[in-house]
């Protein structure tokens, strides 16, 4: 279990506060709007209205005392640019910020963020590939070369090992798991018999998997 202060509870905001709730953790919410502050108490430790780029008011949080500061404002940038510059003069420990542009991420890397996410660029790419290939049924990109296919077994491969296949010589491309009527299996071996019902969990380089499954 971490300690989190979330910054901003817009409606990205909001849902992290509810995943990292589902997941355990203590997160200290903060928002200038007390109708955001007031819809997200249920699913966070506490929750503070004021304004993340007053210094004193984020001294009085203790920044110190969170393992990640997480700045979720996504429609007013100086702001959010204000709020990671002071937590890290604060001495955040680690400090995630939303970017919506490349030019955002930039300055946002240079004032003090540790890292930084695109919530609307990376959801975006995922739309593009999941819905424009037919063999393509969830994607989770690593980086920007690499990426989590989940695959139907092709009609081919069906009654065949993972060894008789030895896609991992061919493509370079490892199968990592199998799911089966909706369960995923993860102890995969080379002796493991495919099934054209079933889908798969494909590693490797993006342009590897997508010229073994003509994506």
């Amino acid at each position: 279990m971490k300690s989190i202060l979330l910054v901003g509870l817009g409606r990205f905001g909001k849902h992290i506060a509810m995943h990292l709730n589902q997941l355990g953790h203590q997160v200290m919410a903060v928002d200038h709007i007390e109708e955001r502050v007031n819809s997200a108490l249920p699913f966070v430790t506490n929750a503070q209205i004021g304004d993340s780029t007053n210094v004193t008011f984020l001294e009085s949080l203790g920044i110190r005392n969170y393992d990640v500061c997480i700045v979720a404002i996504g429609n007013d940038f100086q702001s959010s640019l204000e709020t990671t510059s002071l937590l890290k003069e604060l001495g955040a420990k680690l400090v995630v910020s939303r970017a919506a542009r490349d030019v955002h991420a930039k300055f946002l890397l240079r004032n003090g963020a540790d890292e930084v996410v695109y919530p609307e660029k990376q959801l975006a790419k995922w739309t593009a590939i999941r819905y424009s290939a037919d063999h393509v049924l969830d994607y989770i990109e690593l980086d920007d070369e690499h990426a989590i296919f989940e695959i139907p077994v092709p009609s081919a491969w069906a009654g065949r090992t993972i060894a008789q296949l030895d896609i991992r010589k061919k493509y370079n491309v490892n199968i990592m798991g199998v799911k089966k009527e909706g369960k995923l299996e993860l102890s995969v071996s080379p002796d493991m018999v495919l099934n054209s019902q079933n889908t798969m969990l494909v590693l490797g380089r993006s342009k590897n998997v997508q010229k073994c499954f003509h994506i």
